[in-house]
């Protein structure tokens, strides 16, 4: 079986390959289907040809790490689970850092993403629960704290410490809740642009309608909490709040919920509103080091509700 699957993407060649990639993009989105991945990508690279390059090209490495390292089971590679969190840490610090080492420590960052997927995979098999994007969370959060250390790591002019002693909570202004919805699928991937979260729509309704069902539910849920809240409009209708919200929804009511259980839908709407106020926490406790929050919003809420599953089966 090993020795069958190191060789697969070799006698199946460069189709194979990119398929593989394709739904390692899907992945980042809980969604195996080529299809889905390649209309993200397009997504992408609608609002940036760079971001598009990199998404393709980390996507890439993150299934050929997955395929030379020999990983012991086909369906791993080819369903695209070594490339989702190389795709969003390629992403990410291309997006975090500049200078003239920017590409390369993107691309290095998603090859390195691939094999911390593959030890948390590891140490969390016997939970059964997912490592969903932790692994490039805590990559992203280690490289970009790094720069303070190292001069060949240069951060972004956009991640600035701030002084919660002088924090001030700005909530003037009126919402614009189409570039809410809009932005809030788009976050996903980093993007602000409407044109990309009508494409993001596209690729998960393609995938099933219940993803796209569950994508207007889970971002309305956490606009509305949000608001409801008195969170910062201009985070509203940047789609900062509802991201997380619409991964966890997927993650909690439809991905992982082998056991078709009737209060999962319920449950997952009660996650994403979840994600606002762990957001906004997570989101302060990074303001002194000038940090994102990442999708860790997402991955605590869903650990949150998966694991309270083993105990509460109703959940």
């Amino acid at each position: 079986m090993k020795k069958s699957n190191h060789n697969s993407l070799t006698r199946e060649g460069f189709p194979l390959l990119m398929l593989a990639s394709f739904r390692g993009i899907s992945q980042v989105m809980l969604i195996e289907n080529a299809v889905t991945g390649f209309i993200i990508l397009v997504a992408i690279t609608v609002s940036s040809y760079l971001l598009g390059v990199i998404t393709l090209l980390s996507a890439i490495i993150g299934t050929l790490v997955g395929k030379l390292g020999g990983e012991t089971t086909k369906e791993g590679v080819n369903s695209g689970l070594f490339g989702y969190n190389s795709v969003l840490t390629g992403i990410g610090l291309t997006l975090y850092l500049h200078g003239s080492y920017q590409w390369v420590i993107s691309l290095i960052g998603a090859a390195v993403a691939a094999i911390f997927t593959a030890t948390m995979m590891h140490f969390m098999k016997k939970s059964e629960i997912p490592i969903l994007t932790f692994p490039f969370i805590g990559l992203t959060w280690f490289t970009l704290l790094a720069s303070y250390k190292l001069k060949a790591f240069k951060l972004s002019s956009g991640l600035v410490p701030q002084d919660l002693s002088h924090w001030k909570l700005n909530i003037a202004g009126d919402i614009n809740w189409t570039e809410g919805i809009f932005n809030g699928i788009g976050q996903i991937f980093f993007l602000d642009n409407i044109l990309s979260g009508i494409l993001l729509f596209v690729a998960v309704f393609w995938a099933g309608w219940k993803f796209g069902l569950y994508a207007i539910v889970g971002n309305a849920a956490a606009l509305v909490t949000a608001y409801a809240l008195g969170g910062e409009h201009t985070l509203l209708y940047m789609g900062l709040y509802g991201y997380n919200a619409i991964l966890t929804i997927f993650a909690v009511s439809i991905v992982f919920n082998s056991e078709q259980n009737r209060f999962a839908p319920l449950s997952g709407i009660i996650a994403a509103c979840l994600t606002v106020p762990i957001t906004a926490s997570v989101s302060t406790i990074l303001m002194p080091y000038g940090l994102p929050a990442l999708t860790m919003p997402f991955v605590l809420c869903t650990w949150i509700f998966l694991g309270a599953r083993k105990v509460l089966p109703s959940l």
